[in-house]
């Protein structure tokens, strides 16, 4: 993450506690030491002066709604438990936003997601990182011979800065109704507390515990609602008991495995869950300053594919990467939060091209060559139609020329050459630019389109321009069709091949289709959306061909129809052609 400001905004409203506040200033401390500009977001209207004081909090780092519009942010960083559609969208507006256990209805519009105290087994869809030891972890834990020596069970009661329910006083009611003089019990009274009912001689009231982390570990239980204190004393081997604010605390709290204080019948009979045990063990790989200071965010405001703005949520997220959904075209589309780790080197044809299908790129030459003369035909078929309706006097019998953008090692510039044409292509990888033109005798560039000269001898523009498997890659490519017009003659020919979310993979399940995805797939299309998507860039798709039939990936059955020799095989096949279940498709559209 390079340049810019943080503006870290919690949920600061009255009665919702001190929780996001105190996390947001520890974080924006942080951030400071590890330096980089990072201010807090108060409402003008919201007066917590003396709070920020108790934590001794630099005013100058706050922020109201003057002149954050002014200010160059690198990143938003919600803290919001809930945040408002009209605030989400202001704050999108102005940098990639950061969602921190956000549980609201506008989750899925964030552009990444950061679940701490959120599991990830609980009823909303997984964030792009889930892990509670982002939190600052005790330095100290408990000691079992501390614990059997005490002659009385220490119970430290904590709801927080405000606990506007009332649970502290509840928790103490609670307990003296077992056995108190058993019990020694600590109640830690936050500086929004309010409580007008008396409390007992024999509970000991704290203001505050200085490094209240590391001391969680001198007490037997630690009685508080769900939240950052529940982990860290879960951490310190204490044992935790919850009460709830609201059932959505209740809720989140059963999914995560701890015990509930109004289910406790005796305190021998504790048990830790072992989802939780197994939280407690995780070794901690980073914090959230230095996680936030690693991301790449690369986040789009509008489609990629057809180009229309829109506010479009997130269907499934990684740690390096969340996609979106068109709502205009239906184009699902990536988005980075870390550097594209893929290089178009001789490796990609080779070694990673072998992986995938068993021999290099050079070697299933000719089989390519053959799929390459398919489509040719595909595209006389479609330019002969044109020749029958073209008014008299135009010349469409000429030789045509035709630009393969990601030509590769030119199967496909080799094909037509053979039939005839003027083909030329670009390509990134040297190696591949080196094979076209000394082997194959024909003019490529090596470069990135549109960043390129165009091959040389041809004129502009050309007849047709195809790009096989390689549409994709570009990250807009409604800029790319957008560039392609330029270059393309009216009536020109677009053809392109490109996976399907919509085959038997995807349909099966997309999450795992998606994780598989290469990471330098962009943009991932479907036949159906692939004509609305390109009738926005001005073409109409002539023809689609479904490719890429899989019978094995059928769910249930397909691992029984792995061999051709199988009934089912052909069975799932014919299926796969009737609905179009196809993992790849063609697409041949012309420039209207």
């Amino acid at each position: 993450m390079t340049g810019g400001s943080i503006l870290v905004v919690p949920c600061c409203e009255k009665g919702k506690g001190g929780g996001h506040i105190t996390r947001s200033i520890k974080l924006i401390k942080e951030l400071r030491a590890a330096g980089k500009e990072a201010y807090l977001f108060i409402p003008a209207n919201v007066k917590i002066d003396s709070f920020l004081q108790s934590f001794q909090f630099d005013k100058m780092l706050v922020f109201t709604e003057k002149g954050i519009a002014k200010k160059n942010w690198e990143l938003i960083v919600l803290d919001r438990n809930q945040t408002p559609q009209d605030e989400l969208i202001r704050w999108k507006k102005l940098a990639p936003v950061i969602g921190i256990d956000e549980g609201g209805p506008n989750r899925d519009y964030i552009d990444f997601l950061i679940d701490i105290l959120i599991p990830e087994n609980f009823e909303q869809p997984p964030a792009n990182i889930t892990s509670c030891a982002l939190i600052d972890l005790p330095q100290k834990t408990r000691n079992p011979q501390d614990a059997r020596n005490n002659k009385k069970l220490k119970i430290l009661i904590s709801f927080g800065q405000e606990d506007a329910a009332g649970l502290a006083v509840r928790a103490v009611k609670k307990l003296s109704k077992k056995d108190f003089d058993g019990m020694e019990i600590t109640l830690l009274k936050g500086s929004l507390f309010n409580s007008k009912y008396r409390i007992p001689d024999n509970v000991k009231i704290m203001n505050s515990i200085p490094n209240l982390a590391d001391r969680l570990c001198e007490y037997d239980f630690v009685i508080t609602h769900y939240g950052i204190t529940a982990y860290e004393a879960l951490f310190a081997g204490t044992n935790v008991l919850l009460d709830h604010p609201t059932p959505y605390h209740k809720k989140i709290a059963k999914a995560a495995g701890f015990e509930d204080l109004n289910n406790l019948k005796s305190f021998k009979k504790i048990t830790v869950n072992p989802r939780l045990r197994y939280a407690r063990s995780q070794t901690k790989h980073t914090t959230l300053t230095k996680l936030l200071n690693s991301l790449t965010m690369q986040v789009k405001r509008r489609c990629p594919v057809c180009g229309k703005e829109a506010n479009n949520r997130s269907i499934v997220r990684f740690p390096d990467r969340s996609f979106r959904c068109c709502s205009k075209c239906g184009a699902i589309y990536m988005e980075r939060s870390s550097p594209q780790p893929v290089e178009y080197k001789r490796e990609y044809f080779f070694e990673e091209y072998k992986k995938q299908y068993g021999k290099t790129y050079l070697e299933d030459f000719p089989n390519l060559v053959a799929m390459a003369k398919r489509r040719l035909k595909v595209i006389s078929q479609i330019t002969s139609r044109k020749n029958a309706k073209h008014p008299a006097g135009e010349d469409w019998e000429k030789t045509k020329t035709l630009l393969d953008i990601g030509c590769a090692y030119g199967p496909f510039l080799a094909a037509a050459k053979e039939e005839g044409l003027m083909p030329a292509g670009i390509e990134p990888a040297q190696d591949a630019v080196r094979y076209v033109q000394k082997t194959l005798g024909i003019p490529v560039i090596q470069g990135f389109f549109p960043n390129c000269p165009l091959p040389s001898p041809h004129s502009l523009p050309y007849d047709i321009v195809s790009l096989w498997y390689v549409i994709e890659h570009f990250t807009d490519c409604f800029a790319i069709l957008t560039e392609i017009k330029k270059i393309l003659i009216k009536g020109g020919i677009l053809a392109f091949s490109t996976p399907s979310f919509t085959g038997i993979s995807g349909r099966k399940h997309l999450r795992k289709f998606l994780e598989n995805s290469p990471a330098d797939h962009y943009t991932i299309w479907s036949p159906k959306m692939c004509v609305k998507a390109l009738a926005h860039s001005g073409f109409q798709v002539k023809k689609t061909v479904i490719t890429g039939y899989h019978p094995e990936r059928f769910p249930l059955f397909g691992k029984l129809a792995k061999s051709k020799k199988s009934p089912l095989y052909w069975l799932f096949l014919l299926i796969s052609k009737i609905f179009g279940l196809g993992d790849t498709f063609e697409v041949y559209a012309e420039l209207l």
